[in-house]
C-alpha cells in the first residue's frame, strides 16, 4: 500500500486517521515520511534547524501501533499512530533531551514527562525532540545545543522560542502535531511567527512534571498544531490531575477535560463578543506592519458577525508588565530544584549551569537570572510583585465584565519576527522584546493565537485571544470560527532539494 506523499503535507489528526480506517494508510508510511523530510529540509536543503533529535524508536513505535490496529481493526487511543514532535524541554525515556543546553547533549532521562506518558497512552509516535533555547530562557531560538532554527517563512528570521523547534517543525511539516511550553509566550509567539494555532491554557490544567521550569507559577505545556481541531484533539489527551504537580488539582474543578474537540463543532463568530484592547497595539514603524494585519483582522471579525467592542484600554500595560515580571528573581531557585533532583545529570544547579559558561551568548536572560537572590522571598519586592499578578488578572476580568465581552484580543506580539542579524546587534533582549503573551503568561490566564494573516512581505502575524479562567472551550470555539470564516493557514514555501519528498 502506498500513499502519495504530496498528500501527507498539512496532514491533520482526523484525516490521517480516516485514511488508517480506511486501510488507505499506515502510521509507520506516515513516520517514514516525516524522517525523510526531516532529512531532506530540515537537516539538509534550506537546513531549518527544527529536530534537536529524532527517535530512533520512531518507526518501530509505528509499526507496533499498525500491527495493533490489524488484530483490532479499530484505533485504540484518540491518537493512535500520530507523529508528535515534542519540545526537547520534556524528558523523554531513554531519548536525550539536553532543555537546549550543550551540557545536556547527552542526558538520558529514566522516566518520561507525564505529557509525553500521556501521548504514549493515547497512541502517539514520538517522532523526534525539538530545538529551544539554553533552559527556556527567551523569546527565540539561539542555544549552545543547537544554534538557532530558521522561521520557514523567512529563513533570515527568528521563528521565535523559546519552543522554537517545535513551531518551526509543525509549520514546515515535519511532523503532525507538536507539544511546545509557554512561561511567558514561548508557545504563542513562534506560532505566530510560524502561522500556527497555538495554546497557553490556564496554569494547572496540563503536567508540568518532566518539564524542566523557569517560572513554576507561569509554567505550562501546551499544544500547537496548523489547525484548531488538531490543537483541540491533543489537548483532551495532554489534561489531566497529575499528583506529581498539585497545581493540576485545578482539573478536579471543571468538567471539560477530554472534550475540547467535541466542543468546537457547531461554533460561530457571532457567537462571540469581542473586545480589542488598544493599549496593546504598538507604536512606530516596526509595529506599523503589525497593527495593519491585526486591524484588518479584526474588522473581518465584524463582517463575519462577530460583536467587536473597540477602545478596550488597561492603561499603564508597561508597568503591570514591568511590576508582574518575576523571571529574573523567581528562575534561579527553580532551575536549582529540578537540577538536584537528577543525580544523572552534568550539574546540579542553576550556579553551577552559568558558572560553566555553555549557554548561548543571546541567550541573555541567563545572565540576569544569575544576578537575581538564591531565594526569591530575599527580594523585597518578591510579595508584592506576586500580589501584582493577581491583581492584574481581576483588573484583566474587570475590563471584560465592564464591556460585556467573552475575550479580548490584540497583536500577539507588537513587532515582526526579527532577524538573526538584527537579535545579534543587540536590538532586543528577553526583557524588552516587545510581546504581548506575557499579559496572559503573568496572570495565569488562557489564551490562544490564532493566524491573523500575511504582511504585504509574506510574513505570518498572529492575533492574541485572551480569555477567562477555564475558557479554553470558548477560545477553541473563536479559533474554529475564525479558522472557518478566514481559511488562514498556508504552508511556507521552502526550496526543497531535488528528489526530496
Amino acid at each position: 500500500m502506498t500513499a502519495d506523499p504530496l498528500s501527507f503535507e498539512e496532514l491533520t489528526v482526523a484525516a490521517f486517521h480516516r485514511a488508517v480506517l480506511a486501510g488507505d494508510l499506515t502510521s509507520a508510511e506516515l513516520v517514514r515520511w516525516y524522517l525523510q523530510r526531516i532529512a531532506d529540509l530540515d537537516a539538509a536543503g534550506p537546513g531549518l534547524g527544527a529536530v534537536v533529535t529524532v527517535n530512533p524508536q520512531a518507526l518501530a513505535d509505528a509499526e507496533a501501533l499498525d500491527a495493533a490496529h490489524a488484530r483490532s481493526g479499530r484505533l485504540t487511543g484518540p491518537l493512535q499512530g500520530v507523529p508528535v514532535l515534542v519540545k526537547d524541554q520534556a524528558e523523554t525515556a531513554g531519548l536525550a533531551t539536553s532543555f537546549g543546553s550543550a551540557l545536556f547533549a547527552d542526558y538520558v532521562p529514566a522516566e518520561d514527562a507525564t505529557v509525553v506518558s500521556r501521548l504514549r497512552r493515547a497512541g502517539a509516535v514520538i517522532l523526534g525532540k525539538t530545538t529551544m533555547c539554553d533552559f527556556a530562557a527567551g523569546w527565540f531560538s539561539f542555544s549552545s545545543r543547537s544554534e538557532h532554527t530558521k522561521n520557514p517563512y523567512d529563513l533570515a528570521r527568528e521563528p521565535g522560542g523559546s519552543s522554537a523547534g517545535t513551531a518551526a517543525g509543525i509549520a514546515a511539516n515535519l511532523g503532525l502535531v507538536g507539544v511546545g511550553e509557554d512561561t511567558g509566550g514561548s508557545i504563542r509567539l513562534p506560532a505566530s511567527f510560524t502561522n500556527l494555532f497555538g495554546l497557553r491554557p490556564t496554569t494547572g490544567l496540563i503536567s508540568r512534571t518532566g518539564f524542566s521550569p523557569l517560572v513554576h507559577f507561569q509554567d505550562t505545556p501546551g499544544p500547537m498544531g496548523r489547525t484548531v481541531a488538531d490543537v483541540a484533539a491533543l489537548l483532551d489527551v495532554l489534561t489531566g490531575y497529575d499528583p506529581r504537580d498539585p497545581y493540576t488539582s485545578l482539573c478536579t474543578t471543571t468538567s471539560d477535560p477530554g472534550t475540547y474537540l467535541d466542543s468546537i463543532e457547531g461554533s460561530q463568530l457571532s457567537d462571540v463578543r469581542v473586545g480589542v484592547l488598544t493599549d496593546a497595539f504598538g507604536t512606530g514603524p516596526d509595529a506599523a506592519p503589525v497593527n495593519e494585519v491585526v486591524r484588518a483582522a479584526i474588522d473581518r471579525l465584524a463582517t463575519g458577525g462577530c460583536d467587536v467592542v473597540d477602545g478596550v484600554e488597561l492603561g499603564g500595560l508597561a508597568d503591570w508588565i514591568a511590576g508582574t515580571s518575576l523571571y529574573t528573581t523567581q528562575s534561579k531557585q527553580d532551575i536549582t530544584a529540578f537540577l538536584s533532583a537528577r543525580p544523572t545529570a552534568p550539574v546540579h544547579s542553576f550556579d553551577e549551569l552559568h558558572a560553566s559558561g555553555v549557554f548561548h551568548p543571546l541567550t541573555d536572560l541567563i545572565n540576569d537570572i544569575a544576578a537575581g537572590p538564591q531565594d526569591p522571598e530575599d527580594d523585597p519586592g518578591y510579595f508584592r510583585m506576586r500580589l501584582r499578578q493577581d491583581e492584574w488578572r481581576r483588573r484583566l476580568l474587570t475590563l471584560m465584565a465592564d464591556a460585556g465581552v467573552d475575550v479580548l484580543v490584540y497583536p500577539t506580539v507588537q513587532v515582526l519576527p526579527p532577524t538573526r542579524e538584527e537579535l545579534s546587534a543587540g536590538k532586543w533582549t528577553a526583557l524588552t522584546f516587545p510581546t504581548n503573551t506575557v499579559i496572559a503568561s503573568q496572570t495565569s490566564l488562557p489564551a490562544l493565537t490564532v493566524p491573523a494573516g500575511f504582511t504585504t512581505g509574506g510574513l505570518p502575524v498572529g492575533l492574541e485571544v485572551l480569555g477567562k479562567p477555564l475558557a479554553e472551550r470558548a477560545l477553541l470555539r473563536f479559533g474554529r470560527a475564525w479558522e472557518r470564516e478566514t481559511s488562514p493557514r498556508r504552508a511556507p514555501e521552502l526550496p526543497v532539494p531535488a528528489g526530496a519528498r
